[in-house]
């Protein structure tokens, strides 16, 4: 009879495991879900749920435009694949130095209830390729 009690805690005790894994696992996907799209994505997805996004691209060479008062700036943020798809930006914040038109950049934030501006809580510029290690033929 003893083996037989024993069996019951494995199993009860990897039921409770399971659902306390599983349960971390959905509350943690729901709560923090935050999108990773280009611009041409970002478009073509439902204004409602780019509250909270990640977006990549370039920034335009026009429309580069600093933020008054204070810290920040205004930019078009380019689709790297497809450049005719646009989107504009607005940024509050210090500006990397590495920030210049072409420069590729990852910006966090949501889209205004306009949906026609982003608004950015993080800009991080890609490292210039002058920090990479190059090939010495």
């Amino acid at each position: 009879m003893a083996t037989k009690g024993g069996k019951g805690i494995y199993i009860a005790a990897l039921v409770l495991f399971l659902g306390g894994v599983g349960y971390l696992v959905a509350t943690g996907v729901t709560k923090d879900s935050v999108y990773f799209l280009n611009v041409g994505e970002a478009l073509a997805t439902d204004t409602a749920k780019l509250k909270q996004a990640r977006l990549f691209g370039n920034v335009a060479a026009a429309g580069i435009e600093p933020m008054q008062p204070g810290p920040g700036v205004s930019f078009t943020l380019l689709d790297k694949d497809n450049p005719s798809e646009t989107l504009r930006v607005s940024y509050r914040g210090a500006v990397p130095d590495a920030f210049k038109a072409g420069a590729e950049v990852i910006i966090e934030g949501g889209l205004d209830s306009t949906g026609k501006t982003f608004t950015a809580s993080t800009l991080i510029t890609k490292c210039p390729s002058k920090y990479q290690k190059q090939n010495r033929g």
